[in-house]
């Protein structure tokens, strides 16, 4: 079940393929409910990080292409460009609209294992790209940048894992991994998202079997409270046949109270259907 409000103004790898389903959400939400006043701060969206091994040219070209696509995706805000063939060309000459690249070696510090070096070391490879040539590629594929203002988006996720029930928090343990999955599925996809602390919800007597129940006002109260813009609200159960998180059989529904068109090219992303889709 998936819900969205607007106010005024695993288990690991498992659970972040579930935070970037959760993330196409963020981006429909967003992109129906933002408003035309223009972005305070786009810098970024035209870089993205990915991970590779070592600082190989081979590894390097694999790294740009990554990072292309999920660059096209932030600054259109259209997720459907995931896996798009057309993107194809463009990957394999990424090298050609990148403008700078730098690399940080995650066991920095750490001694060097046996026979491995730096080749077999695992590195976070940060991009920075072309804003004219990127925005020449989304022109040709019919999208334009999303430049306008991207509301910060609250987010209520109730997970459900057996008998165990709790909502993601910003500030809860038994929520880290998830807490961290949605913020670098957020942060990939160029949103800015809080998470309600454990407190708030306490006060607004809230707890992880309760979510669905809760009145959209006072959601709202609580995603204003924590400078949200727009509220969305999800529900996961962990299917041990499957090992994976998948979406509640509740029918999504959609509340969004202020609402404007997307940016001209881009088609209005059906949220319940890409939701299931993407899980």
């Amino acid at each position: 079940m998936i819900a969205i409000h607007s106010t005024k103004r695993q288990r690991g790898l498992i659970w972040f393929g579930a935070a970037r389903a959760i993330i196409g959400i963020f981006l429909a939400a967003a992109l129906a409910c933002c408003t035309a006043t223009p972005a305070t701060a786009a810098e970024d969206l035209y870089r993205a990080q990915t991970v590779v091994t070592g600082q190989g040219e081979a590894n390097r070209m694999i790294g740009f292409a990554s990072c292309m696509e999920d660059v096209l995706i932030k600054v259109s805000g259209a997720e459907r460009l995931a896996g798009d063939r057309r993107l194809a060309a463009y990957k394999a000459k990424a090298k050609d609209f990148v403008t700078a690249f730098d690399y940080h070696d995650q066991f920095s510090g750490k001694p060097k294992r046996d026979e491995q070096g730096t080749r077999d070391r695992p590195f976070d490879l940060t991009v920075d790209f072309d804003k004219e040539k990127i925005d020449g590629v989304l022109k040709a594929l019919g999208l334009k940048p999303w430049l306008s203002h991207r509301p910060v988006l609250a987010v209520f996720v109730e997970m459900e894992q057996g008998e165990r029930k709790f909502i993601v928090t910003s500030d809860g343990t038994q929520s880290d991994l998830q807490r961290d999955a949605l913020l670098a599925a957020a942060a990939r996809r160029g949103m800015n998202i809080v998470l309600p602390t454990a407190a708030a919800l306490a006060k607004a007597n809230i707890n992880g079997t309760e979510l669905s129940k809760t009145p959209s006002s006072t959601l709202v109260s609580l995603a204003a409270g924590q400078g949200g813009e727009v509220a969305l609200v999800g529900r996961l159960v962990w299917n041990d046949r499957d090992l994976g998180w998948g979406a509640a059989s509740a029918a999504p529904r959609r509340c969004c109270l202020t609402t404007a068109k997307p940016a001209a090219g881009n088609d209005e992303v059906r949220t319940d259907l890409r939701f299931r889709k993407s899980l």
